[in-house]
């Protein structure tokens, strides 16, 4: 249908124009529910890994707090923050952002990159006492960091497929509900259109034949009178003397 409500002319090449659009409709209708259903098979499988990280996350953070709270009783109750913050100085552990692809989706995935090298600075803390200690603490902790990279990945990817999902649930719904029956709309009107001139057609075109037939019998019927011989009257010309007739 074109804007403003008018309808297209009734002619074979707008049905067929017709007819590919909504060939390309219902094919891109296909494409995008396949999508949407792999998205969401996807975003299934997402949401049971991040319930499972979140409880990894959970124990390795009490892991943590509780290796710590050792280390502090194994240094004879002193704060040992205040010296591996000082100690600190180039990062050990980056994240690097990767892409991933799912269903023609582009899905942000965190990649944890840990350089044992850089620990040099802190790997001799805790030599005077608790240094295993320490440094069991430190691997708790590292642990938990790659739970928390890992469920900051799967939370992001979670968060772009539940829009992307929203997205295609959207495009569906009005290949579905508008726009496919609008085109069908549109073809069964140039249909009925076409079907309703080609009866007018038919009907005018008999008509003609019955006035052209109708106007040859008439011509046929005129012929045919004037084919009838004339009545035998005798001719003025005619000089032969009739007989006498007695009354």
């Amino acid at each position: 249908m074109s804007q403003g409500g008018q309808r297209p002319p009734a002619n074979r090449m707008t049905l067929q124009t017709f007819k590919a659009r909504l060939g390309g409709a219902s094919k891109g209708f296909k494409l995008l529910k396949k999508k949407r259903d792999a998205l969401k098979s996807r975003f299934q499988l997402l949401l049971k890994d991040i319930v499972d990280t979140k409880l990894q996350v959970g124990e390795g953070l009490k892991d943590g707090a509780f290796a710590l709270a050792k280390s502090h009783y194994a240094c004879a109750g002193d704060d040992i923050a205040a010296t591996v913050i000082e100690r600190a100085k180039r990062p050990s552990i980056t994240t690097k952002l990767y892409p991933d692809n799912v269903a023609g989706v582009s899905i942000p995935v965190f990649k944890l990159m840990h350089d044992t090298s850089k620990d040099t600075s802190v790997q001799t803390l805790g030599v005077a006492c608790g240094g295993a200690v320490i440094n069991a603490t430190r691997e708790t902790y590292v642990k938990a960091v790659m739970s928390l990279v890992k469920l900051a990945s799967l939370q992001t990817a979670f968060h772009t497929l539940d829009e992307e999902i929203k997205m295609t649930s959207r495009r569906v719904n009005a290949l579905e509900y508008v726009l496919i029956p609008r085109i069908e709309d549109t073809i069964a009107y140039i249909t009925q259109e076409m079907d309703e001139q080609s009866r007018e057609e038919f009907f005018r075109v008999k008509k003609v034949v019955e006035k052209k037939k109708a106007k040859l019998a008439k011509e046929m019927a005129m012929v045919a009178m004037s084919d009838v011989p004339a009545i035998d009257a005798p001719s003025a010309l005619n000089t032969k003397k009739d007989a006498d007739l007695i009354f």
